[in-house]
Parts: C-alpha cells; sequence; structure tokens
C-alpha cells in the first residue's frame, strides 16, 4: 500500500499511550506537521507535548536505516536484508536443531498493531514452533486483564466509552497520574468537574492529578488492597451499598462481607496511612452517588499482590451496584498504545487470538482450522515477560531471542540481572527504529517502519478499534514488521502460512481466528472502522454495531453473575527495614514516554525532561543532607543508579518516587523488584525497599559511575 501523494493531508494516531489521539499529519517524513483531529471523538482535537513532537523521530538523523549485523571484532557493521535474514534463520534453525522449538524465544511488544500482534504469535507457533512468547505489557495491565476477567468474566479495560465520565458524579482513582500519562484524557474529567462530579485520588504522591482531586487519599505503597477493604466496611457498616444489585446481578458476596469485617477503620489507617476522617469522607462519597466509577492505574496494578488490589477494587464497584450501569463502573486506565488489541491476540504465552487459551482443546480445534495448521503441532503455554527473561541463556534454556518493539534492558526489573542475561544468549535479533539499549547488545538488528509508515489497526483504553493510517512510504531499505516476519518464515520454509497481499489481509485472517471468541473482532472491517471513527468490541457479526458498554444484562460468566472475590492485603514482597528505611516507586513524567527510545531523542521534550528526577519531601532529603537538584544515589538490593533530587512536599516522607524512561547509570529499574504476582505474573514495580546515599562509588557495571 503506497503513501498519500505529498502534502496530503493524512487521518491517523499518536504512535504514543493507549488513548490513541486521532492526528493528521502532512508534509513529507522530513517536514512532516501534525495536527489534532477534531473530528475524531475521543481527543477532539488536542494533544500532549509528546504527540505534537511525534513526527521529529521520522527523520532523526539516529534512525536505523540499514540492517546491522555484529561482525568478527565484535561491532555492529551495515549489512544487506539477505545477510542479515539468512543470519537469523539460520541461527533459529540451528539453536533449534540443538536445543529444541522451546530454545528460541520472542519478546513482543504493547504498541504493535493488532495485525502484528496476531501475526508475532502466529510466528512463533507456526514458523518457529516455540512456547516461549511473552510481550512488555505483561509489565502494564496483565493484573486488571486477570483480575477483570476472574470477577467480570472478561477483559476490556474500559468497557464504558470514555464519554461517560463525564456524567459520573464520584470517581475514585486508584493509582493513576493521568494528568501527566496521558493529559487529553483530562478533558472529560474537567467536563465531569463541570457537571458538578467530584475526584478522587489514591497515591502516595501529590501528583498533578492528584493536586486536581477533591480528595486526595495518600495511602503507603503496596497497601491498595487494604485501602479498598476499608471503604467496603464502612460502605457495608453505613448501609450504602447495593442489596439488590448484589442479589440479582452478583455471586460469593458473603465471604467478602466477612473479610472486610475485619477492616475496621483504625486498621486500615494504621495500614495504609490514610486518615480515618478521609476514609469515611470518601466512603460516603462513594456510597451516596447516584453514579459512581472506579478506575486503576499502574500504581495498584504494579505489585506482586495486584491481582487481589484489582480484586478488592472490583468488589467495591460491585457492592455499589455500579458494574454495567450506565456512567458507572470499574474500569483499568491501559497505558500502552495497543496495550489492549496487544494483549488480545496471541503475543501472550498462554493465549491464542480472541482472548482464547492456549491450552482449550476448543480453543486449539478453533486456531488449527483457520491457519490450517496440525492442532498437534501447535504447542503448550510458555513463560511469562520476566520469567521468559529470566530463562535466557545456556542455564535457562532459551539460547535465541527476536525482540520485537521493546526495550527490555530499560523496561524489565532488576535491570543489572536482565542485561547479564541478554549477553549470555548465542543469539539476539532486534527489530527496531532506533539503536535502543537493547539492540546495542544484538548480533543482528533490523530495521522497522515507524507508525506512520504502515497500515493496520489499534485497540485504545475503550476497547474502540481504530485505523492506523500510511502517511508516508518507509525509507529505502526500511521494512515493516509484518514484512520482516513474512520474510523470515519463507527462510525457515514456512511461507506457505505467512504470504499476505497486504495488511487488510491480514486482518481478515485474523478476524476468522478471533471469531466466537471473547474478544470477538469478526464483524469489524476496515470500511467499518472508517465509517464510524472506529468499532468496540466484541463485534460479532457484520451487522453488528459493535458494543460500546459492556454488562449491562448479564456478564459472560457460567451463571452470567458478576463474581465477588474474598482478598487479603497482604505486605509487599520487599518493606523497607533498617538497612533500606524508605519504599521506592516508580512511574512516568509527562514528557517521557516508556523506555524513552523515541522521545529521548526528541530536542523538545529532552528540553523539558533531560534527566531523571527523584522526588523526595524536603524534611526526608534534609534528614540526609541533601539539597534540592544535587545528584545522589538511591540503592536496594538489587544495585543502585542516580538520580537529581526534586523536593516535592507533596510526597510521602517514607517514600522516594524516581521516573523509568532512562538508562544505564540513571535507571531506577537497576533497582527495582522482579517479585511476580502469583496469578498475573506481574512484577512488582511499583514497591521495594530502597536506601539513599549520598555519596557511592561503585563500577559501572554495577550500575554507578564512580565518583
Amino acid at each position: 500500500m503506497s503513501s498519500p501523494p505529498a502534502n496530503c493531508e493524512t487521518a491517523t494516531h499518536c504512535p504514543y499511550c493507549a488513548f490513541q489521539c486521532g492526528m493528521r499529519l502532512s508534509g513529507t517524513r522530513e517536514t512532516a506537521v501534525v495536527a489534532g483531529d477534531p473530528d475524531f471523538p475521543v481527543n477532539k482535537g488536542a494533544l500532549c507535548i509528546k504527540g505534537w513532537t511525534s513526527s521529529a523521530a521520522l527523520s532523526h538523523p539516529d534512525r536505523l536505516l540499514t540492517p546491522l549485523i555484529r561482525n568478527a571484532e565484535g561491532q555492529l557493521v551495515p549489512a544487506s536484508w539477505d545477510d542479515a535474514l539468512g543470519r537469523v534463520a539460520e541461527a533459529f534453525q540451528v539453536t533449534r536443531n540443538n536445543y529444541g522449538a522451546d530454545a528460541v524465544g520472542i519478546f513482543g511488544g504493547g504498541s504493535l498493531t493488532n495485525e502484528k500482534a496476531y501475526l508475532l504469535g502466529k510466528f512463533a507457533r507456526v514458523a518457529l514452533g516455540t512456547s516461549n512468547i511473552d510481550y512488555n505489557g505483561r509489565f502494564c495491565m496483565s493484573s486488571a486483564a486477570a483480575a477483570g476477567i476472574r470477577a467480570l468474566g472478561m477483559d476490556r479495560g474500559l468497557p464504558f466509552p470514555l464519554e461517560d465520565i463525564a456524567h459520573a458524579e464520584v470517581v475514585l482513582l486508584a493509582g493513576g497520574n493521568i494528568a501527566e500519562t496521558m493529559p487529553p484524557i483530562m478533558q472529560y474529567f474537567e467536563a465531569q468537574k463541570a457537571n458538578g462530579g467530584l475526584l478522587i485520588v489514591a497515591d502516595p504522591r501529590l501528583t498533578a492529578t492528584a493536586g486536581s482531586a477533591d480528595l486526595h487519599l495518600r495511602l503507603t505503597p503496596g497497601t491498595d488492597a487494604a485501602l479498598a477493604i476499608g471503604l467496603l466496611h464502612l460502605l457495608i457498616r453505613d448501609g450504602l451499598i447495593d442489596e439488590g444489585y448484589i442479589q440479582q446481578r452478583t455471586e460469593g458476596f458473603e465471604r467478602v462481607r466477612g473479610v472486610a469485617a475485619t477492616y475496621w477503620p483504625e486498621r486500615v489507617e494504621r495500614i495504609t496511612g490514610v486518615p480515618e476522617a478521609e476514609l469515611l469522607q470518601a466512603a460516603r462519597l462513594l456510597g451516596r452517588a447516584g453514579t459512581a466509577m472506579i478506575l486503576t492505574g499502574r500504581g495498584a496494578e504494579q505489585q506482586a499482590q495486584s491481582v487481589s488490589n484489582v480484586l478488592s477494587f472490583i468488589n467495591l464497584a460491585l457492592a455499589l451496584g455500579t458494574v454495567g450501569r450506565p456512567y458507572s463502573g470499574y474500569g483499568c486506565l491501559t497505558g500502552q498504545g495497543n496495550g489492549q488489541g496487544g494483549r488480545e491476540h496471541g503475543q501472550k504465552a498462554d493465549q491464542l487470538p480472541g482472548y482464547r487459551l492456549i491450552a482449550d482443546p476448543a480453543a486449539r480445534r478453533h486456531i488449527s482450522r483457520v491457519w490450517d495448521f496440525p492442532e498437534e503441532d501447535l504447542p503448550g503455554p510458555g513463560k511469562s515477560a520476566y520469567e521468559l527473561l529470566d530463562s535466557l541463556g545456556p542455564e535457562g534454556g532459551i539460547r535465541s531471542l527476536l525482540v520485537l518493539g521493546s526495550n527490555v534492558v530499560v523496561s524489565a526489573p532488576n535491570g543489572n540481572h536482565i542485561r547479564e542475561k541478554l549477553q549470555s544468549l548465542d543469539f539476539l535479533v532486534v527489530s527496531d527504529f532506533f539503536l535502543s539499549e537493547t539492540a546495542l547488545l544484538a548480533d543482528v538488528v533490523l530495521p522497522s517502519a515507524q507508525w506512520a509508515e504502515e497500515e493496520g489497526t489499534m485497540t485504545n483504553l475503550e476497547g474502540r478499534v481504530i485505523r492506523r493510517r500510511r502517511a508516508f512510504d518507509p525509507p529505502d531499505g526500511v521494512l515493516t514488521d509484518l514484512e520482516l516476519l513474512e520474510a523470515l518464515a519463507a527462510r525457515l520454509g514456512r511461507e506457505r502460512w505467512f504470504s499476505y497481499a497486504d495488511t487488510e489481509a491480514v486482518f481478515e485472517e485474523f478476524r476468522a481466528a478471533s471469531a466466537g471468541g471473547v474478544a470477538d473482532y469478526s464483524g469489524i472491517t476496515y470500511e467499518k472502522i472508517e465509517a464510524a471513527q472506529g468499532i468496540f468490541w466484541p463485534c460479532p457479526s457484520v451487522d453488528h454495531p459493535g458494543t460500546p458498554r459492556m454488562f449491562t444484562e448479564s456478564f459472560p460468566t457460567p451463571t452470567g453473575r458478576a463474581r465477588f472475590h474474598p482478598v487479603l492485603h497482604r505486605p509487599p514482597a520487599e518493606e523497607p527495614d533498617e538497612e533500606f528505611p524508605l519504599y521506592l516507586t516508580t512511574g512516568r513524567v509527562l514528557a517521557q514516554y516508556q523506555s524513552g527510545t523515541q522521545t529521548r531523542r526528541i530536542e523538545e521534550l529532552e528540553s523539558i525532561a533531560p534527566e531523571p528526577m527523584a522526588e523526595i519531601h524536603p524534611t526526608t532529603a534534609a534528614t540526609y543532607g541533601l539539597a534540592d537538584g544535587e545528584i545522589f544515589t538511591l540503592e536496594t538490593r538489587r544495585g543502585a543508579a542516580r538520580f537529581r533530587v526534586r523536593y516535592s512536599p507533596g510526597i510521602r516522607r517514607d517514600t522516594v518516587f524516581a521516573p523509568f524512561h532512562w538508562p544505564d547509570e540513571q535507571s531506577v529499574n537497576l533497582l527495582t523488584n522482579p517479585a511476580l504476582d502469583p496469578t498475573s505474573r506481574m512484577p512488582e514495580f511499583k514497591v521495594c525497599a530502597v536506601r539513599i546515599v549520598k555519596e557511592l562509588s561503585l563500577d559501572r557495571d554495577q550500575g554507578v559511575s564512580s565518583n
């Protein structure tokens, strides 16, 4: 599919977060002009600073324009596509022949289009025969997804349109700083406020979002479940739950009632640090509202107990009788660009397209028919993201790895360990459009097309399937990821299963693969998306309009009822002690995104956020003799990293916050704890024990420069 004529305006979508703002691109790749699309109903023309500057990456001088291979001297040097693909195919074949198919792994990304996520999963199972595929979305939404499936029967981040937020009387946001991570969404909260609505934010620090709230619950990191159960205790005690809804539309409440009885306000205040008066105020605001909404973000979800955290907030929403009612309910604020679609269609270790489980015999039969591939040859479930990375190298069993659309050296927890694991591989290939920190370790680097140079679909945080349109052809010598997978499959002798006329042909097969699944896209076509500015899944037939609001009549569970889950607060995997006396929590800042591979190269964004600033309460900083703006070291049991102090009177005195967009000695993920949630396998990014070291001398390979 060729690009539009020069200077023609192309309607497409931002490459960053799951809000997926509509934008218009004009000019050439070198002179591209970005404008917000006022006709797209989600952002209505608004963009954040990352969106406005997104075209700067398209013609950046660091752009990879040719494959690179590592020569005998250990240097990455330019190569032809023929040589590069030949080396990759040969390495994969040698690994499979010597060690078995599962010795090859694939690590994908939440930024991939639906078509690419689908084809990557198919490539793993059909072209390589490996069970070991997972993706960086495991580090984002996996806990909310697991909780949603358990309690509500399915996972769609927001089971209602964003417009509903504006009409909710009260919104409780747990662990999200949306004013910085997806600023255009704030128009809905501003509209909610204009309509007389109230916002409650639960967060250990006074973020830009918490600063706009009517009530800020400054909880101790890792105590989200205790907070939610404590609020439920007060709602039950004061007769503010919806007994009729609970009886008619749910099951399992009595066991939850029994648990909640043990979380009296004084106990919850001791656990969470939230004053009893504020707990009571929050409970009464929620319980007396005609419409109430509960939203979770990564703060509650990136913990070793995060499925329990989310289940406790869903319990709260169900007890209030909000789920499935207009302008109410529970939702997860998906983070990555295609974090929703990326987790539905096959690049997760246990999953087949349509949100089917790969261990389900019926799912395997269906996909076998669609792919015309023997069911018995489909592998079973593989390792989750961190477990996959932890299994790299001879000891773990994964000897070769393809990384597509991810920079795990920066984004994975326990970063020193992950770097060592990548270096222990027999063979590493990375597809990216910049030489990321992960690509610098690769044996082969393959240049890929960027967002404005490819076609496909994305699924935003509200479940709306939208079109990504090509504005420019890729530079000469650069392939799209779909073309790369097709070419590599042919080299592996699997061309029969990977031959498509264009991106839409991949989508047509994907529609059939998802048909009948929980995430059913079979009734969605490119034409329908165009006509309606996006179609909400599930959409099971071409004459179906899509499903903007879920759960209005019943839940997709065996009984048609939502399920309460009795969960307890459990402490984080690692708590402060005498040696490491503070909590460390992490997150994003406005001007950077994810591992920073793109945004750290954009001059305007770098001028706003050139380095990571660690937020510390002034009183805590004074205890350690740290001045505002001073460079210092944070150290955990896993490593050390350097930051610049930012005094933050709004953060808890026992907590330090640091953003995760930077590599090397400034990488907070050298410090984070890889302890995993037992269900979702989510690492505990948001909580670990840390200490402040004003001066520290360590070798570079430990993550800190010598002073």
